[in-house]
């Protein structure tokens, strides 16, 4: 299977994969609308474009269109469907835009497969961490349970605590694995949800395998700092530079499980020629959960910066408080190990900011939009 589709191959995991791919001799077509969002306004000064300019056939399409689709999709072997609305905030008020993108964009991917001739032997489908919503944790007095969403009176007294779902007890966070109740918190993780369930129920009566991966929090080289709704270290590290202040949501022990791109691209790539891998969905971490004011604090100390790091308590409808991967089943089937301690990653990723040029700080104009449709606190 040497000739691969990407979709959405021109953004930050997609060039990565897409570039890797094309040095390990396969075939690369890319199939990328150019998102204004992502690329800026001219896509040709774009760095995550012009990294794959030249080096893979690109077509700039879009798949909500069936006829970028259908040209996109010929003589390809293996479709690595990347392309979606990325933005938890901002999907609660771009509802149309997401569902749209992201459920309509896989449904005519997989009309095709199911009504017109094709030679795809393969579909790798990204899925979230925010299907989970919330994940797993463990009552002391219920045992394991999977909390819903946070109540926005708990939130405004200062209280973030995650609560049990049965008798309303703190609970405690645990490694969130595969098998965990699926109960998405934002409109981007319903369509996350979404997809993954359309490919694999329709890849599977298609006799088609399909693979997707729940990704953690991607970072590193390549990530846009264009984009102010979604990348918390690529929001950070723009405030910082210009010694604008930080604005940290809730108490700052919010945590994330951040993962290298490079162990994404690494983890997505061995599933290309793996045959026990189909029909089933992996977590992409590193297992470890890191707090959101410990990162403020690096940032800061590596750019040295002036800005303040300010607790405010403040807090967005639909945030999860934590979470972290069980990465277990990716290990054992795809022999997926992360490479990259988050210490190394986030130096690699901060020395490589320190290279681009600055960019418009809109996360306070993207906060004021959240705020004006009453979804930040």
């Amino acid at each position: 299977m040497k000739n691969i589709l990407i979709t959405g191959g021109a953004g930050f995991i997609g060039s990565t994969i897409g570039l890797k791919l094309a040095n390990q001799g396969y075939n690369v077509t890319v199939l990328d609308c150019l998102s204004e969002q992502i690329h800026g306004k001219n896509p040709n000064e774009s760095e995550l474009y012009n990294r794959i300019k030249g080096k893979v056939t690109f077509i700039r399409g879009t798949v909500i269109s069936r006829e970028d689709w259908q040209k996109a999709l010929d003589g390809q072997d293996v479709v690595i469907h990347l392309a979606a609305e990325t933005g938890t905030g901002q999907s609660m008020y771009e509802i149309y835009k997401y569902c749209n993108t992201n459920i309509g964009g896989t449904a005519i991917l997989l009309d095709i497969l199911a009504n017109e001739k094709h030679s795809i032997k393969k579909v790798i489908v990204a899925e979230s961490r925010a299907i989970y919503g919330e994940g797993t944790y463990n009552c002391p007095h219920c045992g394991t349970v999977y909390p819903v969403v946070r109540e926005e009176k708990d939130m405004l007294s200062g209280d973030f605590n995650v609560k049990c779902p049965k008798c309303g007890a703190n609970a405690e966070l645990v490694k969130t694995s595969e098998d965990c109740l699926i109960h998405p918190t934002s409109v981007y993780g319903i369509t996350k949800q979404v997809q993954g369930e359309l490919v694999h129920t329709v890849c599977k009566s298609l006799n088609i395998p399909s693979v997707s991966f729940r990704y953690q929090n991607v970072y590193g080289p390549g990530q846009s700092l264009k984009n102010p709704y979604t990348g918390i270290l690529s929001i950070f590290s723009n405030s910082l530079r210009q010694n604008h202040d930080i604005n940290i949501f809730e108490d700052g022990t919010e945590s994330r499980d951040f993962v290298y791109i490079d162990d994404v691209a690494d983890a997505t790539i061995l599933a290309i020629e793996n045959d026990k891998c189909a029909y089933k969905a992996f977590n992409v971490g590193t297992g470890k959960a890191v707090d959101v004011m410990t990162v403020a604090k690096y940032l800061k100390e590596f750019y040295k910066s002036e800005s303040k790091i300010k607790i405010t308590g403040n807090f967005r409808l639909g945030d999860i408080r934590h979470n972290y991967a069980d990465i277990s089943l990716a290990q054992n089937i795809l022999g997926y190990v992360p490479k990259y301690s988050f210490e190394e990653g986030l130096k690699k990723f901060c020395t490589w900011v320190l290279t681009q040029p600055l960019e418009e700080d809109n996360y306070k104009k993207s906060l004021e939009e959240m705020k004006n449709k009453g979804l930040y606190k």
